[in-house]
């Protein structure tokens, strides 16, 4: 497809192609990883920018004040690491590393999402250097 007369475009339609391709590349990707992976589904989920930022915010929000609420617990269960085994509270010592295992594994989710005009994920190899 590479003819004399596409060098002679605008950027524009350039990136536009660009963009197509990546739409097409992102529609074909979990074919793609099910064939490279052993049947495995992809890992990235393609969203629109305006639900990509909503999840970002959101889920780092939360993995962010689950973690520190797990902490805080975890510190209040054994009295600032003071205490004697005999007197942790080993309940809100579980809720505390519940929490922060909890907020780890909604920042891993949230980062499987990405917007349509991102690149690839960094696992894919068969991605084209565009860099000249």
């Amino acid at each position: 497809m590479s003819d004399d007369s596409t060098s002679d475009q605008p950027s524009d339609s350039e990136s536009h192609t660009t963009a197509t391709d990546q739409e097409i590349d992102s529609e074909q990707s979990p074919e793609r990883a099910d064939s490279e992976s052993g049947g495995k589904s992809g890992r990235d989920i393609v969203v629109p920018m305006r639900v990509y930022k909503a999840v970002t915010v959101f889920t780092t929000l939360f993995a962010v004040a689950t973690v520190v609420g797990g902490f805080v617990l975890l510190d209040l269960a054994t009295d600032r690491a003071q205490a004697t085994v005999s007197e942790i509270q080993p309940l809100v010592a579980l809720l505390g590393i519940g929490l922060i295992v909890g907020g780890a594994a909604a920042y891993a989710f949230s980062t499987r999402f990405r917007a349509e005009g991102m690149g690839k994920s960094k696992d894919d190899t068969d991605e084209g250097s565009d860099n000249g």
